[in-house]
């Protein structure tokens, strides 16, 4: 919950990351709370008001997920909706000519956007937008890390150039809810 605050005033992809991440914790913890509260929690170390809180905010995403369905896979709505606004954005910054830095780097990582969304497409998954594409692998390539298995050289460029283009999204993302930029 702190965390995905902060994260969320400094950089939308860091937050979206980090809620799928969440996602996966609570279906770690088979979606209940006081596994939770007492095995998960903890580890953070926090004062009693800060855990009670943290506590709730997890038993209110776990509702979430239930009321949605998602307690095997998928993403809360909240979720989907930031993908929705970044993709909007996206769209927006592809069409003007005052961004051309972002079209360049977009171009750059379009090759690989389009190879995983050929892969996922012939594994029968549905459509996603390229953002969300963008974000699957990421996702996945963190996930690998984590679990420490080799990243292939081919996989590592991809997901620099998909990183570089979230990266300057989420700027841009910034700028758009400060009333900063121009589309």
């Amino acid at each position: 919950m702190y965390i995905s605050e902060q994260l969320r005033k400094k950089n939308i992809a860091e937050y979206l990351l980090y809620m799928w991440q969440v996602e996966d914790v609570i279906r770690a913890y088979r979606l209940d709370i006081d596994e939770i509260s007492e095995k998960y929690i903890p580890r953070f170390q926090l004062e009693p008001e800060k855990a009670v809180e943290l506590i709730n905010w997890y038993e209110n995403l776990i509702t979430m997920m239930y009321d949605e369905g998602v307690e095997e896979s998928g993403h809360l709505q909240i979720n989907r909706n930031v993908v929705i606004l970044l993709n909007d954005l996206h769209m927006q910054l592809l069409k003007s000519p005052k961004y051309p830095f972002y079209s360049a780097q977009y171009y750059k990582a379009l090759p690989f956007i389009v190879e995983l969304r050929q892969a996922k497409k012939n594994k029968g998954e549905g459509e996603k937008s390229e953002i969300e594409t963008c974000f699957d692998a990421l996702y996945l390539v963190m996930l690998m890390r984590a679990q420490k298995k080799e990243v292939a050289a081919e996989t590592a460029t991809a997901i620099d150039n998909i990183s570089k283009l979230l990266a300057m999204l989420s700027e841009y993302y910034k700028q758009d809810k400060n009333n900063e930029l121009e589309l």
